[in-house]
C-alpha cells in the first residue's frame, strides 16, 4: 500500500489539481485572448464552479504546488529503492516509476503554464 501511495496516488493527486489550476486560469483567459468571450460566458453558466475556483485561485495554486512538490520529493527518494526481485514484478515496479515521473512532469508543466496565465499574463497585457 505504501508503493501504491508513492508511485501512482500523489503524482496522480498532483495532475489532477493541475488541471484545475488550467481550469480556474488559463483557460479563461486563452478564450477571453482568442476573442471568445462569448464561450467563456457560455462555459461559465454551465460550469457555476468555475467562478468559485477563481476566487480562490491562491488555494488552488498553492494545493497544486505542494503535490506536485510532495510527488518530486517522493520520485527522487523512491528513484534508488529497490524493486522486488520477480521478473514481472520487477519490470512493473520500473514501468510504474516512469509513467509516475512522467505524470509528474506533466503536471509541472501544466502547472506552469497555469501559474503564467494566472499571475504573469495579467501584468503583462
Amino acid at each position: 500500500m505504501k508503493e501504491f501511495w508513492q508511485n501512482n496516488l500523489v503524482p496522480i493527486m498532483g495532475l489532477f489539481t493541475s488541471i484545475g489550476t488550467l481550469l480556474c486560469c488559463a483557460l479563461p483567459a486563452l478564450l477571453v485572448t482568442l476573442g471568445m468571450g462569448a464561450a467563456l460566458a457560455g462555459l461559465v453558466s454551465n460550469i457555476p464552479f468555475l467562478i468559485t475556483l477563481s476566487e480562490h485561485k491562491a488555494w488552488v495554486f498553492g494545493s497544486a504546488g505542494i503535490l506536485i512538490i510532495f510527488s518530486t520529493i517522493l520520485q527522487i527518494a523512491r528513484r534508488i529503492a529497490p524493486c522486488p526481485i520477480d521478473p514481472v514484478a520487477a519490470k512493473t515496479c520500473i514501468k510504474l516509476r516512469r509513467i509516475s515521473v512522467f505524470i509528474t512532469a506533466f503536471s509541472g508543466g501544466i502547472y506552469m503554464i497555469g501559474v503564467f496565465f494566472a499571475f504573469i499574463a495579467p501584468r503583462l497585457f
